[in-house]
């Protein structure tokens, strides 16, 4: 079972690895239960805590994890239920697409604002020695993605894209066809150079959190991290945010006209896909009974 989490966002959005923790492991509910110890283990790369710090981290991690299973979790059991019914039916259209999409955003939204004490409380606590570390440590996963996502030729950004969203959606419905497989090129080549748009506004972010970290020991230091992890998408300047808004509606839309192209086979696998992926995450200890 190998981790990928989101670098840069991952230091502050604890549990916002749930996410995708969940998409690489072969058994879901034995990740969702260690999830204080993949969390742990995965801000090593960018923060070296103390033993005091890891315990009380520790302790927060399986409250808040407490707190999404009991809470959020069987709304997203109910919401797997739903995309499923639609499935049977045929009816996963664009509509369906963007109500799952903004119930996601939603969830999101809850647990970032669920996790900002204990952001705020870790950041603030860190000594000037950390906060260097934390620095470079940005600093060097920024560089990454620059050569990795914005250095190659914006054909061959494109081309990637599309290879990366074609994987994403052949975990759940097995290989494409030619026709799906047309659509996400169209859909890759649509979403152009925003690969540079996005860095800038990550860097942005990345930016904002360093400064207040710097003055972490001032009175407005809460609000500035709970901005930076609730609202976001305010950041940035017009056009990342036009660009923004223009792509999400292009991804919801690819999604749906992928659904329409697909056979029988393929949506009878994404339905065993989440019929498995209901009975693993049912099966938590944690959850309210029914």
């Amino acid at each position: 079972m190998r981790i990928r989490l989101i670098p840069g966002s991952k230091i502050l959005l604890l549990l916002l690895v749930m996410a995708v923790a969940l998409v690489g492991c072969s058994r879901i509910n034995l990740a969702y239960r260690n999830l204080d110890l993949l969390i742990a283990w995965s801000l090593d790369d960018y923060l070296d805590m103390n033993r005091s710090q890891q315990t009380r981290l520790r302790e927060q991690l399986r409250e808040h994890i407490a707190w999404h299973c009991r809470t959020r979790l069987p709304v997203d059991l109910d919401a797997l239920q739903r995309m499923q019914h639609q499935i049977r039916q045929g009816a996963l259209d664009e509509q369906a697409v963007r109500e799952h999409y903004a119930d996601i955003k939603q969830a999101v939204q809850a647990v970032a604002a669920e996790v900002t004490p204990t952001t705020v409380q870790l950041l603030r606590e860190l000594d000037d020695q950390q906060v260097h570390q934390l620095t470079e440590a940005l600093a060097q996963d920024q560089q990454e993605h620059q050569e990795k996502y914005l250095a190659v030729p914006l054909s061959q950004q494109i081309r990637e894209r599309a290879e990366r969203m074609t994987k994403r959606i052949e975990q759940s419905t097995g290989t494409l066809n030619a026709a799906q497989h047309q659509r996400i090129l169209a859909w890759a080549h649509a979403l152009g150079g925003q690969n540079r748009l996005w860095l800038e506004n990550r860097q942005q972010w990345q930016n904002a959190l360093i400064e207040a970290l710097t003055e972490r020991h001032e009175g407005d230091f809460e609000k500035r991290i709970a901005h930076l992890l609730q609202a976001r998408e305010s950041m940035g300047t017009d056009a990342y945010r036009t660009t923004l808004a223009r792509n999400e509606g292009a991804t919801i839309r690819l999604i749906s006209e992928v659904y329409a192209l697909s056979d029988a086979n393929q949506r009878k696998k994404l339905d065993n896909r989440l019929q498995r992926l209901r009975k693993d995450l049912g099966s938590l200890d944690c959850l309210p009974e029914a």
